[in-house]
């Protein structure tokens, strides 16, 4: 599992406009323990990390992965040629695509995957006949559907570009950081009052 750097938590604090002390009343620590760990002299514990990131997303700390998940997930099998990984990315605009055997996900091919291949053959053509089991990296990380956005937030934070839900041992959903971000970003007043409308004209059953 990859964490949030003690930066992202600075970072993260400062876009909540957030001081320290008002971050440590919200998650129920100590000023100086998130002193600590944004000075990075500490490893907090997972469910102190929790509890910060909670406190940093108030207005989502009630949702679920399936709740901000991308589906239908873009896969390819581990005996599909790269050339077909490179067509996948380029037609729907994606950096990773998650790699599949018999319905479970196995690896992960990112772009920057294809690249250190590229770099390290001396015969760039043939890398594209490879099958995509060939070049794969580990897979992304992955959450079942009633997973928190906090827990997903978390796994976000660090290195990883996105996040695999997994339902009963399938591919149910993708969550990449703009997903978590457009969840996050508020909603504008004026639909935030057309959705009030709405809500006002439903008749009662």
């Amino acid at each position: 599992m990859s964490l949030p750097t003690p930066e992202d938590i600075r970072r993260m604090r400062i876009m909540a406009g957030l001081t320290q002390k008002e971050l440590a009343e919200r998650a129920g620590v100590s000023q100086s323990l998130i002193a600590r760990i944004e000075a990075g002299t500490v490893d907090p514990r997972l469910s102190t990390l929790r509890k910060i990131l909670k406190a940093l997303t108030p207005s989502i700390g009630g949702l679920r992965a399936e709740q901000v998940m991308h589906k239908p997930v873009i896969w390819v099998d581990v005996d599909e040629p790269v050339r077909s990984v490179v067509e996948l990315m380029e037609r729907y605009g994606i950096s990773q695509v998650p790699v599949l055997e018999k319905g479970v996900v196995v690896g992960t091919i990112h772009e920057t995957t294809l690249l250190r291949h590229f770099l390290k053959t001396k015969n760039p053509s043939a890398l594209f006949h490879k099958p995509a089991r060939e070049v794969m990296d580990e897979p992304l990380p992955m959450v079942s559907p009633s997973s928190s956005i906090s827990d997903v937030l978390a796994l976000l934070s660090g290195e990883n570009p996105a996040v695999l839900v997994v339902d009963e041992g399938k591919l149910a959903g993708i969550i990449t950081k703009i997903d978590v971000i457009s969840a996050i970003k508020p909603r504008s007043r004026a639909t935030h009052d057309a959705d009030k409308g709405q809500a006002q004209q439903v008749p009662e059953h």
